[in-house]
């Protein structure tokens, strides 16, 4: 298989452990790079992708952040677009009736009301520090500087996100989109914007979506999977996402995308 570019998710999909890429997948890309452009697509911040790109040797190419709605080559932005406050207001209401505590994202900023386990666990994950303060304050400031939420993670229990992901969707669904991460976090993001779309917005004028190999393993990869010329699932991705892929390769765990780049490119 030969493809012009290399597109893949971070976490759960590239990523061997929480942080960080394995010395066997820095090998492979290492391998292909120079014939390959490799793009890293990922729901994170810039910074939290940016220390990816430096070790895989790739820091030269554009990245995808907050699954589409930022764009950037260095330091130019190719592409941005971010919710109106209108709807971030709204998710903000609907999470405090259910006691849920919301991540603020603008490019490199993310905002938190208060410390807790998840947020910790953020900041280990992700190699990036939040800003403390209310989230009343957060939306104020936006409105000021007249932007909005590239992302929005709200952080709950199963409990709770299994109340409030369908009242969201009921409520905001035509307008944003909303997707479960795992049990007690739900993203949401501008529904204008996906992988997908970040993908052909990158890609040359030669060249299609056939000409692209895509890896991942969650909802938000599905889009990209299917319609670009070779979507590949890890094995301990979702089963719909399984489903409509072209190959299955072995866990983010085994290196799975090295596994496959390996074996086929």
């Amino acid at each position: 298989m030969k493809f012009q570019m290399l597109c893949s998710d971070l976490d759960g999909t590239l990523l061997s452990t929480k942080d960080n890429v394995s010395d066997i997948t820095i090998s492979e890309i290492s391998r292909i790079k120079e014939t390959t452009k490799i793009v890293l697509v990922s729901a994170r911040m810039p910074k939290s992708m940016t220390y990816l790109q430096k070790r895989l040797g790739v820091e030269q190419e554009p990245i995808v952040c907050y699954n589409g709605a930022l764009v950037l080559d260095g330091q130019k932005e190719l592409h941005s677009t971010f919710m109106d406050m209108e709807y971030v207001e709204k998710v903000h209401t609907l999470a405090e009736e259910h006691q849920v505590k919301l991540g603020l994202y603008y490019k490199d900023e993310w905002y938190v009301e208060q410390d807790s386990e998840r947020v910790q666990k953020e900041i280990k994950y992700t190699h990036s520090s939040p800003i403390y303060r209310k989230t009343k304050d957060t939306l104020k400031d936006w409105k000021q500087r007249e932007i909005g939420a590239h992302k929005i993670m709200l952080m709950g229990t199963k409990e709770s996100s299994d109340i409030l992901f369908p009242l969201l969707q009921k409520n905001l669904g035509l307008y944003l989109h909303l997707y479960r991460s795992n049990d007690t976090l739900i993203e949401v993001a501008p529904i204008s914007v996906s992988k997908l779309s970040a993908i052909k917005l990158l890609l040359p004028q030669k060249e299609e979506l056939q000409d692209v190999i895509a890896f991942g393993d969650n909802y938000n990869d599905m889009e990209m999977l299917k319609h670009v010329g070779c979507g590949v699932a890890v094995a301990n991705g979702r089963e719909e996402l399984k489903a409509i892929a072209n190959y299955v390769t072995l866990p983010n765990t085994e290196h799975g995308v090295a596994h496959f780049i390996k074996e086929h490119l």
